[in-house]
């Protein structure tokens, strides 16, 4: 067995040399990791090919797999994928769809090949899209959800029937941009509201007020009003809106 994810880069205030949680999750049980900075580079797939690996597992993984790596593994390689493929192929399912107000999302395991999320598909698991549910907090659910899929998936691989995807429906979801997280009030409570959950952490959502700008980390639709609950300064921490902003205009409002 090999883990491979990203390499260890500068993070925080401090730009301090940070591994990757995957990276510490397999020291911590003990397993082998390896980081190319490129998964395409000759090194990479010789270093794959010499492990004669029979599957495998990607998740979240941010680079995309080319044909020379896919073809290694005896029974090919797999995805766990935080949407119900063909809805939310790309970088950003989870974000995607709560933007578009989805009641119900998922994981899908596919098998993969060489086009982005198109693979045939071995197992899918739905849950609805709570009202207040951030990008954040779903995508720990979701997280859970495909570990759990996943175990079933490698138990009874042998036996799964695999189903190709209606490639007619299938729908994209681009990576998130920093314009997004810049709102104004006459988008709508509704459509701020989604904005706010569908943003958290990155990029984040701010809407202006008379202190300038403010990053929203939390509110409520409130009849056709949006009311924020938590708000940050830039420099400052985290604060209730109310002790930020008071009750006056750009405190909560729809016009």
């Amino acid at each position: 067995m090999l883990v491979v994810t990203q390499p260890d880069r500068p993070a925080h205030r401090g730009m301090k040399l940070t591994s990757p949680p995957v990276r510490v999750a397999a020291q911590e049980l003990g397993l082998p990791v390896y980081q190319p900075e490129k998964i395409r580079d000759a090194e990479s797939g010789e270093r794959l090919t010499a492990l004669a690996p029979d599957l495998l597992v990607v998740v979240a993984y941010g680079q995309i797999l080319p044909r020379s790596v896919l073809e290694i593994p005896g029974l090919g390689a797999i995805n766990v994928h935080a949407s119900l493929l063909p809805r939310w192929r790309g970088a950003a399912p989870v974000a995607r769809a709560i933007l578009a107000g989805d009641h119900e999302t998922g994981v899908t395991i596919m098998k993969m090949d060489e086009q982005l999320d198109h693979g045939p598909i071995l197992g899918v698991r739905a849950t609805p899209v709570g009202e207040t549910e951030d990008a954040a907090a779903l995508t720990s659910r979701l997280a859970d959800m495909g570990a759990e899929l996943l175990v079933e998936t490698l138990a009874n691989f042998d036996e799964l029937r695999v189903v190709g995807q209606d490639h007619k429906r299938a729908t994209v979801a681009p990576r998130l941009s920093r314009e997004e997280g810049e709102l104004d009030w006459d988008l709508g409570a509704a459509e701020i509201d989604r904005r706010v959950r569908a943003l958290q952490p990155w990029p984040g959502a701010t809407l202006p007020t008379p202190r300038g700008r403010v990053k929203v980390l939390r509110g409520h639709v409130e009849g056709d009003r949006y009311v924020p609950e938590m708000v940050q300064l830039p420099g400052r921490k985290p604060a209730p809106a109310k002790q930020v902003l008071g009750d006056g205009p750009g405190a909560g409002r729809n016009e």
